[in-house]
């Protein structure tokens, strides 16, 4: 003891001398080497490289040499470690550490905010604050003993500190986790660039949804880029947000669906990303691998839910379910992959303890030992480019390593010291290896009492006997930290309750035990333990622990997701009424053929071939139904309602195939689906039209080579008066009158802008929100307008005309019937509700012949939903026509087929049952029209995406699998795993109006 109490002393001179090394010392300057001969160990120098009885030579925080045999030069202190392990101490890629709550740490959302239209940050900085290259974490760093501790307790001796605050965060630093003042900690002062979708403290109010988030960070690179050929203004964050694309990028997402967000935009300015996610790669790994980018991965896996009561249990998803089974081998599935990936601490609630448990739980998933070491040290140095110093063990790097008693992912392991710089930290005494033993316990004279501690050295038990008449043995509790011990047991009898002892190692030789002990009655006494005889370990032979199994990943993770993606088929459909659409008409009796996702033949007595025979005799084949205003699909807000102008959005940077909607509405028919942007803004966001391909990705959703459409909209939610707004509304327009005037500035501006950027060698700011007026303009890109009251509709067709664009389609136009004469002369699509009306005063005057009236007239007229549920049920809508106005059954059924497909410009593929077009075909039960006709079978691209019968069949296996999960978690609560209480996590569905000032940083925690 008495030589490790001077060998500590002489570290902590050595460090303190070491430190400093530009600032004049008050008294004698006394720096010494540092000098340490570590002998007899096991090795590992890198996960490919083990030594055994090495040698490891330390000198002024530097290792000097390792292998076998090496002389130990004079002047070295010899520390023996035979039968123990070093391991180079553990890089954390992603921290917060040494940054207290302050400027450029993120302090929250924008919840319950006024407006705020551009930064009030005094500086020439960006408009925006989420914008903050600017922030160095150096000139905020200060270290933090206290917190460094819990670090180096679970290992990691180098981190790298995050600002993560805001959408352009600044640049990290990476620095030891030794003790000294910050000019000797610090590695690397310009470690890496970091962004995120999360606006963070900001009090602007852009953006408030996510595709908000995407367009300012794009527009930030286009700025950035501009900046460098300008001289028109100086700004310190474009500036410096150039200075920073040197250095390492890195995104924090918050799903793997944002990996795919995050990798467009790296794609498109040229940048890769490395990628510090929410540890659920697993759900979409082939796009994840195909992002080509580096992972920083969390260990942060879910608790198993208390759900033993079946009412608790329906208060979680499929989802959760299936998300708490897989998530720990999320790291053997990036391993596999062949996916580069660190693995951090961040995110866990208590560390180092949450750590250890988590890894060991990874490995046990399947996590080689191999790579976890590798993602622990070596990935992690060369991902922030610092190997060269850190992650393995070799000559000239710093001397920063653990000391073990046995291999490091061994739950028995203990972690005794870990030297950071060549400075001691101690974890656990290794001078006192094993206390276990029997012992006779002595209360100021009672001693009837005998403990016995056994278990490993890492994880102690306790039991306890009472001898005697009254004898009893009972289990209790222990914990050890240092020379420290507590134990508690009840023996359950008169009196009933928990003794209660503290005390401390008194002896080593034998091993002796003091303290004092709190009895049940509340009383203290003095209490000793003395060492009577040694521990009998019954040892057992280890073999290989087998992975642990788990269900199959489903895609979408979600119910009703499939394990093998459904395949085209070549199908033939007997003896059906055919709904065509075309000049044909109804073909009673007849069959389709189709082929390669397209449809090949029709006609009377096809031949089979190979191909898969359906009889439909007595059912309805029709194309599928194609929703023009739709709201499914999307992520992380419909309406970016910040600015009355927010063209540069695009819906398209926020599809999810995470919607059950998708499987919903394929049960109801629906193939395909125009995703628009809210009605917050004059001007909105540019839309997306997708394919209902349930369970491919968000890209693949997409429906290809479509032309490109935007929102613009009309009324009350324009002027916002209906939203209730923290200060009250400060957003111009507040009037119907100012919404005219944002269509004429923002159509002036855009085309001064496309006059400006015709010029050749111009230097024109690129500005995303007037690059989509123009392509308005261009005839490039198309608009569909909210729009209720006839004054606001004749208002919008004569600025259109006097400003030379075209509107495509009016939507909702649930007074369409008064101005169909204006639009047939504009050409312009009316798609409206079937039977809405008196919920707003905007819809006052609403009739429910509004679609016959507009279809007489000669308007393009459709039916749509702007609902995810009455989607299910749009061939009732479209049935509802011939109820009011006496609609033929063939054209009520184009209201929400063939006659939207011609409204979004797709009509050459879908909409009618003709060869040559997509196979996007329902098989109704009955006459679609009919409210007792059932979709069958939904076909996209020659896809059944839904069959009713397997749907039945899905249902049974869900059922099954929830009640396998849920069993899994009751047995794992039974084993003493900490359960988390049911929360129930609702799909937010949205329509025109929903608003939410988005907090991403919340999911980001």
């Amino acid at each position: 003891m008495r030589y490790f109490l001077l060998l500590c002393l002489l570290i902590a001179q050595v460090c303190d001398a070491a430190a400093q090394v530009t600032y004049p010392v008050n008294g004698s300057h006394d720096k010494r080497p540092g000098l340490y001969a570590f002998i007899n160990a096991t090795i590992v120098v890198s996960s490919e490289q083990t030594i055994s009885n090495g040698v490891l030579l330390v000198k002024n925080q530097k290792i000097e040499a390792v292998g076998q045999g090496l002389t130990i030069p004079d002047g070295y202190i010899k520390i023996d470690l035979k039968g123990k392990f070093i391991y180079p101490s553990f890089v954390d890629a992603y921290t917060s550490y040494g940054l207290a709550a302050g400027p450029g740490i993120r302090q929250g959302g924008g919840f319950g905010r006024s407006q705020v239209f551009t930064s009030t940050k005094a500086g020439a900085y960006s408009w925006n604050e989420a914008i903050r290259p600017e922030i160095a974490v150096r000139s905020i760093f200060a270290v933090d003993a206290k917190k460094a501790e819990d670090y180096k307790k679970a290992g990691f001796g180098t981190v790298q500190s995050v600002s993560r605050d805001g959408i352009a965060r600044g640049v990290s630093l990476i620095s030891t986790l030794n003790d000294n003042d910050e000019s000797t900690v610090i590695l690397k002062d310009q470690a890496a660039a970091h962004y995120s979708f999360s606006k963070g403290s900001s009090t602007n109010s852009y953006p408030t949804s996510l595709m908000g988030s995407i367009a300012l960070l794009r527009q930030t690179y286009l700025d950035a880029a501009w900046y460098k050929n300008q001289k028109d203004e100086y700004n310190i964050s474009l500036d410096e947000f150039n200075k920073t694309q040197s250095l390492s990028q890195i995104f924090e997402v918050s799903d793997v669906l944002s990996v795919l967000r995050a990798d467009k935009i790296g794609d498109e300015f040229g940048k890769q990303y490395v990628f510090k996610t929410d540890g659920k790669e697993y759900q979409r790994l082939t796009e994840a691998k195909a992002t080509g980018g580096s992972f920083i991965i969390p260990l942060n896996f879910p608790k198993p839910f208390d759900i033993e009561d079946p009412a608790d249990a329906r208060n979680i998803s499929y989802t959760q379910l299936k998300d708490w089974e897989l998530a720990p081998s999320n790291p053997s599935a990036l391993e596999k992959a062949g996916i580069k990936f660190a693995i951090t601490s961040f995110g866990l609630e208590a560390a180092p303890k949450d750590f250890w448990t988590n890894l060991r739980t990874a490995i046990d998933h399947g996590l080689t030992e191999k790579q976890a070491l590798k993602s622990l040290t070596e990935v992690p140095a060369e991902m922030l480019g610092v190997s060269e110093l850190v992650g393995t063990l070799s000559k000239g790097k710093l001397a920063n390593f653990i000391i073990t008693s046995d291999n490091i992912f061994k739950k028995d392991n203990i972690i005794y010291e870990n030297w950071v710089q060549g400075n001691q930290y101690v974890v656990t005494k290794m001078d006192i290896a094993d206390l276990r033993g029997t012992y006779t316990l002595d209360m100021e004279g009672s001693s009837d009492l005998e403990i016995k501690i056994g278990g490993t050295t890492g994880s102690y038990d306790l039991k306890v006997e009472r001898k005697g008449i009254d004898s009893i043995k009972v289990k209790g509790n222990i914990t050890r930290t240092g020379d420290l011990l507590s134990m508690n047991f009840d023996l359950k009898k008169n009196p009933a309750g928990t003794t209660r002892l503290n005390g401390y190692i008194s002896s080593v030789s034998p091993i002796t035990f003091k303290g004092e002990a709190i009895l049940t009655d509340g009383t203290s006494k003095k209490w000793t333990a003395s060492y009577k005889e040694a521990f009998k370990d019954q040892a057992k032979k280890e073999s290989p622990k087998p992975v642990i199994a788990s269900g199959p990943v489903i895609y979408p993770f979600m119910a009703y997701g499939y394990t093998e993606a459904p395949k085209k088929e070549v199908v033939l459909f007997k003896n059906a009424t055919v709904w065509t659409n075309e000049k044909e008409g109804k073909l009673i009796n007849t069959d389709v053929l189709i082929e390669g996702g397209k449809i090949k033949s029709i006609g009377k007595n096809l031949s089979a071939g190979s191909a898969k025979v359906i009889d439909a005799s007595g059912k309805h084949l029709t194309p599928g139904i194609i929703d023009e205003h739709s709201h499914i699909g999307g992520s992380g807000g419909i309406n970016e309602g910040a600015q009355s102008v927010s063209s540069e959005v695009r819906i398209a940077d926020i599809i999810t195939s995470e919607d059950i909607n998708i499987y919903r509405q394929l049960a109801g028919g629906v193939t395909s689906s125009q995703i628009l942007h809210g009605s917050a803004n004059a001007i909105g966001g540019q839309s997306q039209l997708i394919k209902l391909r349930w369970g491919k990705n968000p890209e693949e959703l997409k429906f290809e080579g479509s032309d490109g459409f935007i929102k613009f909209a009309l009324g009350e939610n324009v002027k916002q008066s209906n939203f209730q707004i923290p200060g009250g509304n400060l957003r111009f327009p507040q009037s119907r009158m100012g919404v005219e005037q944002v269509f004429i500035d923002a159509f002036t501006r855009a085309k001064e802008y496309k006059t400006a950027r015709a010029v050749k060698g111009n230097n024109v700011r690129r500005d995303l929100e007037l690059d989509a007026l123009v392509e308005i303009l261009d005839n490039k890109r198309f608009i569909t307008c909210h729009s209720y009251v006839q004054s606001e509709i004749n208002m919008l067709m004569h600025v259109a005309d006097s400003m030379g664009f075209k509107i495509n389609t009016f939507t909702h136009i649930l007074e369409g019937y008064k101005v169909a004469d204006g639009m047939k002369k504009r050409g312009i699509a009316g798609s409206t509700f079937s039977d809405w009306w008196a919920y707003k005063n905007e819809v006052a005057e609403a009739i429910p012949y509004n679609g016959k009236l507009m279809h007489d007239v000669g308007v393009l007229t459709g039916f749509n939903s702007d609902d995810a549920e009455m989607a299910r049920r749009l061939n009732q809508e479209a049935a509802k026509a011939i109820t009011y106005g006496g609609m033929s059954e063939e054209d009520a059924l184009k209201l929400v087929t063939l006659n939207p497909a011609k409204m979004l410009h797709i009509d050459n593929r879908v909409g009618s049952v003709k060869v040559g077009k997509d196979a996007d075909l329902v098989l109704w039960s009955d006459n679609p029209l009919s409210i007792y006709a059932k979709a069958e079978k939904t076909f996209v691209d020659g896809i059944a995406y839904w069959d009713i019968d397997q749907d039945a069949q899905k249902q049974k296996e869900l059922k099954a699998d929830q009640g396998r999960i849920i069993q899994k978690m009751i047995e794992a609560k039974s084993s003493g795993t900490v359960t988390a209480r049911p929360s129930l996590q609702r799909q937010r569905l949205y329509e025109c109006e929903t608003m939410e000032n988005l907090d991403l940083s919340a999911q980001n925690q």
